[in-house]
C-alpha cells in the first residue's frame, strides 16, 4: 500500500499541464478517454466499479438544427444558456454546437425538450 500512497503523492503534485500530458498518454497507451479511465479506476477493488463506468452520468446537450424556426430556437438557447441576443444568435446559426455540457441527464433532457418544442433538434452526448 505504500507504493500506491507514494503514487498518490506524486500524481498530487503534477501541475495542470503535466496532468494533462499525463491523461493523453494514458490515453494513446490504452486506448480509452480520461473520462472512462476515471470512472473505472474510481473505486479500489470490487466488481462493481464496471457497472458504474457504463452508465453514464453526464451529457452535452449539442444543437443540431433550428428546424426552421431559428428565432423561437435562440429564445430557448437564450433562456437556457443566459447568453445574450448576438451570442445565441451565432451558436444557433452555427449549429451543430454544444449548448450545454457536462449537465445530468435529468437536465439534458428538460434541455432536449425545451428546444424540440421551439422547433429545433438536439443530440445528448
Amino acid at each position: 500500500m505504500a507504493d500506491i500512497n507514494a503514487l498518490v503523492d506524486q500524481l498530487s503534485e503534477l501541475t495542470v499541464l503535466e496532468a494533462a500530458d499525463l491523461a493523453k498518454a494514458l490515453e494513446e497507451k490504452w486506448g480509452v478517454s480520461a473520462a472512462a479511465a476515471v470512472a473505472v479506476a474510481g473505486p479500489a477493488g470490487g466488481g462493481a466499479a464496471a457497472p458504474a463506468a457504463e452508465e453514464k452520468t453526464e451529457f452535452d446537450v449539442i444543437l443540431t438544427g433550428d428546424g426552421g424556426k431559428k428565432i423561437n430556437v435562440i429564445k430557448e438557447v437564450r433562456a437556457i444558456t443566459g447568453l445574450g441576443l448576438g451570442e445565441a444568435k451565432a451558436l444557433v446559426e452555427g449549429a451543430p454546437k454544444p449548448i450545454k455540457e457536462g449537465v445530468n441527464k435529468d437536465e439534458a433532457e428538460k434541455i432536449k425538450k425545451q428546444i424540440e418544442e421551439a422547433g429545433g433538434t438536439v443530440e445528448l452526448k
